[in-house]
């Protein structure tokens, strides 16, 4: 069987939303496909382990209605999976050997979970965390689940701990480096996150690793590489997650470690566009193409693609590496470079710690101006310093005043903040159409 559309999305999370909605803004009349392996609605993967947790609902993980494809025109198809791309006759080959002819094509199929080459990945209760799919099947679990083992302390093995932790299981996590979440933030913030979890219950295990997985059916013991061996019912793995890219391997793009794509989020081949964690494109900050796997990040990927896939012209003009956590009741916002102190490269970073109060504040600087920052306890005024990172603001004059709980744009040298405002606000307007009262 063969179907065409105009257009064709394969992968259903941010970056496909953002191509939609914008494809449906510009174009109201063209076709449009949904390739999607879940059989699910569009969900939010970043609120799995809040679902987990008991925070929240499972219909509230929906982020677009029920109808939403319905309301756009779209032909969703749901459980399906796109197993091979001719460029050059541009189709799409689906498992059931389903092929769609397309005239765009936008490849957002997310990443995939790590897994370790050790033995025993048969047993049960062994799960990975990313899918909603994976998250029930924990939750199922849970029933007869006392002790938990997280493999992974970067972001997705940290909160996935917590989760268990609040569902009322002794947990531990084995990280391999030496330091929890050690590629997003600096040594002080891994040592309050480490301490604090240690303060919840959960064991957090450094510079260690899985070797051996012991049990029958079912997982019953981990063994890690210095001999010591940890009982649990539960294995959770979450090492971190890879570029899904073997579509875009196997249909001839360039590859680094994500798809490669322009500013426009085009890839090497002609009307074939990528985003989101699949998608490796420009750092603005870090001044090199890489991987940027955010939800932001493939929402706004996702818009550009559709835009210039519906004849648009539409560019990625700023991005960088940014994540917003939270860990029980610690708050996190990183944004662009993490740079250490034993290696700054010609970075000056500056920092103040208040450990009692949970309250950290860096700045990496080059040449005066902010390279990146790490808030953690007290984050409301974040996105005024991804402002004077983005413009590439001389911070140099009020260095000392970035550390005010209280900082604000009233805080900046007048002339810098109305630089800084001027594109946000138009005199005597606001959104656009609201004039200011006076």
């Amino acid at each position: 069987m063969i179907r065409q559309f105009d257009y064709v999305v394969i992968g259903n999370s941010a970056g496909s939303v953002g191509c939609i909605e914008m494809l449906r803004s510009i174009d109201r009349s063209g076709s449009i496909a949904l390739i999607a392996e879940e059989t699910r609605r569009v969900y939010s993967r970043a609120l799995l382990p809040y679902y987990l947790a008991g925070g929240i609902d499972l219909e509230k993980m929906y982020y677009r209605k029920a109808d939403f494809y319905e309301q756009h025109g779209v032909t969703a198809l749901l459980g399906q999976k796109a197993v091979h791309i001719d460029t050059d006759k541009k189709e799409a080959l689906l498992s059931g050997n389903e092929r769609i002819v397309y005239k765009k094509l936008l490849l957002a199929t997310g990443g995939r979970p790590l897994i370790p080459p050790v033995e025993g990945l048969d047993r049960e209760n062994i799960f990975t965390f990313l899918s909603m799919d994976d998250v029930l099947k924990i939750e199922k679990a849970l029933e007869n689940a006392q002790r938990a083992v997280v493999l992974g302390g970067g972001v997705i093995g940290l909160m996935a701990a917590e989760a268990l932790c609040k569902r009322g299981l002794q947990v531990q996590v084995i990280e391999l480096a030496g330091r929890v979440l050690a590629p997003v933030v600096d040594e002080p913030v891994s040592n309050l996150l480490k301490d604090l979890f240690i303060e919840k219950g959960v064991q957090v295990i450094t510079n260690n690793t899985i070797k051996e997985i012991k049990g029958g059916s079912s997982v019953e013991s981990v063994v890690l590489t210095d001999g010591t061996q940890i009982p649990c019912d539960m294995l959770v793995l979450a090492m971190g997650v890879a570029p899904r890219i073997k579509l875009g391997v196997q249909a001839g793009l360039q590859i680094d470690r994500g798809i490669l794509v322009n500013e426009r989020m085009e890839t090497s081949r002609s009307d074939l566009y990528a985003c989101g964690d699949c998608a490796q494109g420009y750092d603005s900050v870090a001044g090199i193409s890489r991987v940027i796997p955010l939800w932001p990040n493939a929402y706004l990927g996702g818009r550009i693609a559709g835009s210039n896939m519906a004849g648009g012209r539409r560019e990625n003009v700023w991005s960088t590496s940014m994540n917003s956590m939270h860990f029980f009741d610690l708050c996190l916002i990183t944004a662009g470079l993490n740079i250490s102190a034993e290696d700054p490269g010609g970075f000056i970073n500056i920092s103040r710690i208040d450990e009692k109060k949970k309250y950290y504040r860096k700045f990496t600087l080059r040449e005066g101006r902010i390279a990146g920052f790490i808030l953690a306890g007290r984050i409301s005024r974040a996105g005024i310093f991804v402002n004077l990172m983005r413009t590439k603001a001389d911070v140099s004059q009020f260095t000392d005043d970035l550390f005010n709980e209280d900082f604000g744009y009233g805080s900046i040298p007048e002339e810098l903040r109305w630089e800084l405002l001027k594109e946000d606000l138009i005199p005597g307007v606001v959104n656009g159409n609201d004039r200011i009262r006076a």
